[in-house]
């Protein structure tokens, strides 16, 4: 037997089945074969002779050949290497080029192991027409796979391009954040200072008043204790001094001030900086703030519309925004409110502007995705078009109106089934649509120029 990489395989094969030895065992012979050949074979014959000589063995155990599964293993691991590195175009058991590819063991061989005994009866085609077909059929595997990367690029590309996004939307939206936080900080510190300064004013006001009492009193306190001396000067005078003088000391005894007054609302009046600070302070506050019964949802908003601010209006922008196209995002000129309703009763007014909107609710499974349509099933609205004022019925309904809408009042009570809407100016009714509603509903806008949602008016009440 040959040994080391100049091996053949039919050096290395099995008698029985003609493959590389697995686990190989040696007879006493010297005849080695696969340890599962030689027990297949044996069990078909019913007696331990050797496949090749017919010499019988002296046991059923026969132990393995070491040294035959180490070449074996070598001689396999250097086939493997030759075959990644693309140098296997001979047969390896007899030198012949690889000219046709068996079917049934999805191998090449050469023309010598066509008529072998293991390739008996098997399938063969020509090599270069078995590679066609296999190529043909991977094209088709390869296809839906391709299609299927395709699909995967996009969706990371929006998924990057979502992640980046949603570092902007956390850097503006913090900004934005500090920005009304400051605003607010400031007020409390604008209220404060004019509190104090109240206070001090009040405490100058009142230490001025003190002042100028204490300093009256202190002339009268003088000119009583002057008069005072002089009285006392007079009751120690001779008797006949004083009885001649009497009279006049008499007259200059009469006191001419009246009672000292008591000193009454000179405090200051805590009660009034105190009292309650917090709640009107707070009052105070409501009336630099502005509350909207309904927010707009930037992520909702057609890339071609720009939000204010506060997303509480709406209007197209000449130039497109670099945003995901996220599935909550409407293909066409449109946005929603940030809130969906499915319960109670709601109102808001919007304020139109121009030839071309539409205002009302859509329901929250409608297609976001294609072309525009605001018409189509689950949207209930009121527009602008061409001029005229219709309903997004099937078929439109038109409506009368006594002059040109500048405010759009919607109001939606989902227990009674209904979304209505009306001229707020002068509460004239415009349409109203009765529908029986089985999910949440969303405020809806489309529009090619501005929209705003008109802010509500605040009060505070106790009870």
């Amino acid at each position: 037997m040959a040994s080391g990489s100049s091996l053949l395989e039919e050096d290395l094969s099995c008698p029985v089945c003609s493959d590389i030895f697995r686990d190989p065992v040696v007879l006493r012979c010297s005849h080695s074969f696969c340890k599962a050949c030689l027990q297949q074979y044996w069990d078909q014959k019913g007696s331990l002779e050797c496949p090749v000589c017919r010499r019988r063995d002296s046991t059923d155990n026969p132990p393995y050949n070491l040294s035959l599964r180490n070449i074996c293993e070598t001689f396999l691991k250097e086939r493997s290497q030759r075959a990644k590195a693309g140098s296997e175009v001979f047969c390896s058991l007899h030198s012949e080029k690889l000219k046709l590819f068996c079917l049934d063991d999805q191998i090449p061989i050469c023309a010598i192991c066509q008529i072998s005994k293991k390739h008996e009866n098997h399938k063969l085609l020509p090599v270069q027409e078995a590679a066609e077909e296999f190529k043909e059929k991977l094209k088709t595997a390869l296809a839906p796979l391709q299609e299927k990367l395709k699909a995967f690029n996009a969706v990371k590309l929006i998924c990057d391009q979502t992640a980046e996004h949603i570092k902007s939307q956390a850097q503006h939206t913090e900004r934005q954040i500090k920005m009304e936080f400051e605003k607010l900080q400031q007020f409390l510190k604008d209220e404060e200072a004019a509190r104090i300064t109240a206070l001090r004013a009040e405490e100058e006001q009142k230490s001025r008043m003190m002042k100028e009492k204490i300093e009256k009193m202190t002339e009268e306190i003088s000119s009583l204790s002057e008069q005072i001396r002089a009285l006392e000067q007079e009751l120690g005078a001779e008797d006949i001094s004083f009885l001649q003088s009497y009279k006049d000391t008499q007259n200059r005894a009469q006191c001419t001030l009246g009672d000292p007054e008591k000193v009454s609302g000179a405090l200051i009046d805590v009660a009034k900086h105190l009292g309650n600070l917090k709640y009107r302070v707070w009052e105070k506050m409501l009336g630099t703030v502005q509350y909207t019964p309904v927010t707009l949802d930037l992520n909702t908003a057609h890339p071609e519309l720009s939000l204010s601010e506060d997303l509480t209006s709406v209007r197209c922008s000449d130039e497109g925004q670099q945003v995901p196209d996220n599935p909550e995002r409407l293909d066409w000129g449109c946005v929603l409110g940030s809130e969906g309703f499915s319960s109670g009763r709601h109102c808001w007014d919007v304020e139109v502007g121009g030839e071309f909107w539409w205002v009302g609710v859509v329901k929250e499974s409608f297609s976001r995705k294609g072309d525009a349509d605001v018409s189509p099933a689950g949207v209930w609205s009121i527009g602008l078009c061409d001029g005229e004022y219709t309903a997004t019925t099937s078929p439109r309904t038109d409506l009368t109106v006594q002059r040109d809408l500048q405010r759009v009042r919607v109001q939606l009570d989902w227990d009674r089934e209904e979304v209505s809407f009306s001229d707020p100016s002068d509460n004239t009714p415009l349409y109203t649509f009765k529908h029986s509603f089985n999910e949440r509903l969303f405020p809806f806008f489309f529009s090619v120029e501005t929209l705003r949602i008109s802010p509500v008016k605040v009060s505070v009440s106790v009870k």
